[in-house]
């Protein structure tokens, strides 16, 4: 007898067969096209060492937004301006969230941070304080004199370095890099914190260098949840260990100002800095913290420092290593400074809105060179219907900068470094044009964007008035650099940017 209920069981089940399938094939008719993923492990392969390019590759096939399966985790990814246009104006809140990943949740980062935190009262606290203390005009036109020292001190590094003899070859973003950590560090902190080759620099660094690269690597652990406790790549340990050393470097300078406070209790100063004002601060609104932990205040500082030298170095590196395999623009350039800035004078911030090709040149490095060339990833927070697709709850979902920038579509002689198509142009980079979004758009807009709108024209502009460059030679004796970049969270060059300076004759 149990013979014959099998029989009628499994023919019941080989009769529903075709309409399990035909309602699979229906749900996941409703999704974006995309490649077909293996069993499992999903379109984890498709992604290859640099995911923007891989993924930037799909739009032929599949069109504009695409659908990968990475593991367990559902993903959409954005490859054109007029989908992220959909995005970015029609839907933002439905994406507005964080998809946080394991690197994310080491030393509680995401909790604490206005990148990778959640869109909630606190982030927007965070954002509301960056904005209005940081990163406004006011604040900004302020610091005039701050970044002018820092930029002259990073050319007076130089200038010693190049006074030692015949050195040849610098690396350009060892001394880029300590004097945008400087500027935050004055901004923030009211002091300069590094100089080139110093062991802090270098810690810091190196810190921050491993952090990012366990934030940008395809983790196992976010991929398949259950596999968290094993750490099978190690990205956990050592991004517990990297960011670890960040944190106690700027948890130094925190602790180091509250004990300064407590020495001057009763007397009464009218300088703060952006430290203090954290320090001091009170929630007003009922969904407001009450104050910021010294947790919270080390990782927001940590933050300013973070994002602000990782975007601007690695900006100014791309930058220069266009301008100097294009000698045309280089030549445009200083007789645009010659001009404007006068062959015997030092470029100020007051110049810069005279130096339309400098600017442009910027521009046209940052379409090339996105900082973050896949946005930091959003999350789905609701069931939502996008470009007529059904996109479910909790779909991680990426915007490629990168390729939006080189869609052939939208730019002419897209892979050229041309600054002139922008001399013409209102194009900008500041979230209202889709099809060029460096710095992303929407809620979660870089909200240090008008600081780096001042800060790159300066030190670009400065490095190529103040000093004559050229390549060296490479290994087939020729004259260029390597264009390869690495993944973390920005796509820095693979191998650091080296270049001969020689004092110009100004």
């Amino acid at each position: 007898m149990e013979w014959m209920w099998n029989y009628v069981f499994g023919s019941i089940l080989f009769s529903l067969m075709p309409l399990f399938w035909y309602f699979r094939s229906c749900r996941r008719s409703k999704l974006p096209p995309g490649p077909r993923g293996w069993p499992v492990i999903g379109n984890i392969f498709d992604l290859g060492s640099l995911p923007h390019r891989s993924l930037a590759s799909m739009k032929q096939e599949y069109g504009p937004v695409v659908w990968l399966s990475l593991g367990s985790v559902k993903t959409m990814v954005i490859l054109s301006a007029g989908a992220a246009e959909e995005l970015f104006k029609n839907h933002d809140l439905s994406f507005v969230d964080r998809f946080s990943n394991e690197a994310m949740r080491s030393h509680d980062l995401y909790k604490c941070s206005i990148a990778l935190g959640a869109y909630s009262p606190y982030w927007r606290t965070l954002k509301r304080i960056c904005t209005v203390e940081l990163f406004s005009n006011k604040r900004i036109n302020e610091a005039v004199l701050i970044r002018q020292k820092c930029v002259d001190e990073m050319l007076s590094w130089i200038e010693k370095h190049i006074e030692k003899g015949p050195s040849g070859e610098i690396e350009v973003i060892g001394f880029v890099f300590p004097a945008i950590f400087n500027l935050i560090g004055n901004l923030t902190l009211s002091r300069s914190l590094m100089h080139p080759y110093s062991v802090t620099a270098s810690d810091f660094y190196t810190a921050f260098s491993g952090f990012s690269e366990c934030l940008g690597r395809p983790n196992i652990s976010d991929l398949f949840p259950w596999l968290q406790s094993l750490d099978l790549q190690g990205l956990r340990r050592r991004t517990d260990r990297d960011l670890g050393k960040a944190i106690n470097i700027v948890s130094g300078y925190v602790h180091e100002r509250l004990n300064q406070r407590q020495g001057m209790e009763g007397k009464s100063t009218d300088q703060k800095d952006f430290l203090d004002v954290v320090l001091d601060f009170e929630g007003s609104g009922k969904d407001e913290p009450a104050k910021l932990s010294h947790h919270q205040i080390t990782v927001f500082l940590l933050e300013m420092f973070v994002t602000g030298t990782e975007t601007m170095s690695t900006a100014t590196e791309w930058a220069m290593c266009e301008v100097l395999q294009n000698p045309n623009s280089m030549q445009k350039i200083k007789e645009e400074l010659g001009r404007v800035v006068g062959v015997k004078k030092k470029l100020e911030d007051s110049d810069i809105d005279n130096l339309p090709y400098l600017k442009a040149t910027i521009a046209e490095a940052l379409r090339l060179h996105a900082p973050v060339p896949l946005t930091l990833p959003r999350k789905a927070n609701q069931d939502t219907t996008f470009m007529g697709y059904s996109i479910p709850k909790n779909t991680q979902v990426f915007v490629n900068a990168w390729a939006i920038g080189r869609d052939e579509e939208i730019w002419e002689d897209a892979l050229s470094f041309k600054p002139e198509r922008f001399l013409e142009s209102s194009i900008g980079y500041k979230g209202q044009n889709y099809e060029f979004i460096p710095f992303g758009a929407g809620r979660r807009i870089c909200p240090g964007l008008p600081l780096v709108d001042r800060v790159l024209p300066l030190i670009l502009g400065s490095l190529l008035h103040h000093f004559d460059w050229k390549l060296g030679e490479n290994s087939s004796g020729e004259m260029r650099t390597d264009m390869r970049e690495t993944m973390g969270t920005s796509a820095r060059k693979l191998i650091p940017f080296k270049a001969v300076p020689k004092r110009a004759v100004i």
